[in-house]
């Protein structure tokens, strides 16, 4: 769980991860759309198993790390992330970042998702 100051404290690091995160899916969404030559490409490697995308590996390593200090990566592509939070009377919450944010301003309850964004002016009870 994370106070919101946490959860700030933590942005210079999360925000360089995200960024990479999000260059790594750019970049397979272009190779994906792109032909492949004769023998490249995502079909089936000399042992019958299919080859990892490049940048696959690192993008593991990466989700992994936020996933490690318990944040939440919704949309790789956006970079939208969730800290977990707990409110004063013990209720779960998420503290809600996007790139472009300088700070964490919004929250929103678990089942309410991003729509149900709330400015972080109106705290949870």
């Amino acid at each position: 769980m994370y106070t919101l100051a946490e959860a700030n404290a933590a942005l210079p690091r999360v925000r360089e991860i995200v960024e990479r995160i999000r260059v790594l899916v750019a970049d397979a969404k272009i190779r994906q759309r792109a032909p492949h030559p004769a023998g490249d490409g995502p079909g089936p490697s000399a042992n019958g198993h299919a080859k990892a995308p490049a940048g696959s590996d690192e993008l593991r390593k990466l989700v992994g790390k936020l996933d490690t200090d318990g944040i939440v990566l919704r949309d790789p592509e956006r970079g939208l992330i969730d800290f977990s939070a707990r409110s004063p009377s013990g209720r779960d919450y998420l503290l809600c970042w996007l790139p472009g944010e300088n700070e964490i301003g919004w929250w929103h309850w678990p089942d309410a998702g991003f729509a149900g964004r709330t400015p972080i002016s109106e705290p949870p009870d």
